[in-house]
């Protein structure tokens, strides 16, 4: 594979970096105007952008699509606001369990079946979605945060230890023993877009509640997060030791789950209205921490360039597949920490991660990126077939060139022309 762009446009804040940040900005909003399904909702791409029918509708994909393309209105792309509503009308029609409330974790292509279950992880995604189509005022949109809000801190967040439950049955009767990570990440960045759209500080101070936890956890970790925990919320560092690629629950530490955590750590930091200033400090130097332990496990590790997406609690390589997402992060997590801490190894590795990207990740043929690669960077598709949705490589294109302390639309919103 080959680059695109010239050396200078990775080099962060250079006038040819914003060029590219902005190009694909505009490529991957063009890419996904074919997500909606007629009921509502949002197909899962191919990897041409057209809808995959061997897929279901997923709600969270649905969520992504409908933050993206609030994202895609503050920026000016044409008919963005329609398919906000068509992904909207999804999580208001099938998507949404009438009868037990709360959303189903997907329905079938054609709308006929539901996936049975209750997920945190959906429900993270939906308080997100709601927060961004208020943002820019679509119909329906405070309605729906309203609902989403109100199902969550019934049904997931549990308050007494601040942290979020993972997995209910379909009519919220028996809930699993199961608790994860990656739901709790992502209630952290819908909390703190709640606390910037609608101004409650309760929802931010909830997600400093789970960040300090994850600290801890990590700290005590040699800075690798256990990922699966169980009910009483203690590690299970042996959670699907025999199924080391699940999608959503892979055994050991995901590295790009610790460069995520840093920024979202960051964002929070810089944020609080309740941390002392050495408090704050503590929480960056955590990120840091985080983020540097993921890069000496992961980057590089098995003689290839590269990401590898899970090590075992040593920092060896289990999974050494090339995941977009965590490419993605390690683009806004390194902006976020050169612009906080003006360090040059932050920028040095935002150079870095931009050249892989453009040289294996981006399709330049079809638009969007690869979503899963191979060790030697060959495209695969045995966990991320296609190029499901838009999220997390249109918030690099963004992020990069936003206030780190906002969450990115209303940071987007506040600085249009950014």
């Amino acid at each position: 594979m080959t680059c695109t762009y010239s050396p200078e446009a990775y080099v962060f804040g250079s006038e040819e970096n914003h060029a590219l940040l902005e190009a694909e900005t505009n490529e991957l909003l063009h890419f996904g105007h074919n997500f909606p399904a007629p009921q509502g909702g949002s197909y899962w791409l191919d990897d041409t952008g057209n809808p995959d029918l061997t897929q279901n509708i997923h709600t969270w994909i649905t969520c992504r699509m409908a933050h993206v393309y609030s994202l895609g209105f503050l920026h000016g792309e044409p008919g963005a606001a329609e398919l906000v509503d068509k992904a909207i009308a999804g999580l208001r029609g099938p998507l949404h369990d009438d009868e037990n409330g709360g959303w189903y974790p997907s329905i079938s292509a054609d709308g006929s079946t539901h996936e049975a279950g209750k997920v945190c992880y959906a429900h993270a995604f939906v308080i997100l979605a709601a927060t961004s189509a208020k943002l820019i005022g679509r119909p329906d949109a405070d309605e729906l945060l309203e609902e989403a809000l109100a199902t969550y801190d019934k049904h997931f967040w549990d308050d007494e230890i601040g942290l979020a439950v993972d997995t209910w049955n379909t009519e919220f009767t028996e809930l699993d023993p199961y608790r994860g990570i990656n739901a709790n990440m992502h209630t952290t960045e819908a909390f703190l877009a709640v606390a910037d759209v609608t101004g409650n500080e309760e929802y931010r101070e909830r997600a400093g509640r789970i960040i300090d936890h994850v600290v801890g956890w990590a700290a005590n970790n040699n800075w690798r997060i256990p990922e699966h925990f169980t009910a009483d919320w203690q590690p299970d560092l042996e959670c699907n030791h025999d199924k080391p690629d699940d999608q959503f629950k892979p055994y050991g530490a995901t590295p790009g789950h610790g460069i995520e955590w840093a920024r979202l750590i960051t964002q929070y930091a810089l944020s609080s209205k309740q941390r002392s200033e050495k408090g704050k400090q503590q929480l960056i130097e955590a990120a840091e921490n985080l983020f540097a332990q993921a890069l000496a496990d992961a980057w590089n590790a098995e003689g290839t360039i590269g990401l590898a997406y899970t090590t075992d609690w040593n920092g060896k390589p289990v999974v050494t597949d090339r995941m977009h997402w965590t490419l993605a992060e390690s683009v806004n997590t390194s902006a976020t920490l050169a612009t906080v801490t003006g360090k040059q190894v932050y920028k040095d590795w935002y150079a870095t991660f931009w050249k892989y990207i453009d040289e294996y990740l981006i399709d330049h043929e079809n638009g969007s990126w690869f979503h899963q690669l191979n060790k030697d960077n060959e495209v695969i598709g045995t966990v991320w077939p296609g190029k499901s949705d838009l999220y997390h490589a249109t918030q690099c294109t963004l992020i990069p060139r936003l206030d780190p302390s906002v969450s990115v639309a209303p940071a987007l919103k506040a600085n249009p022309n950014a």
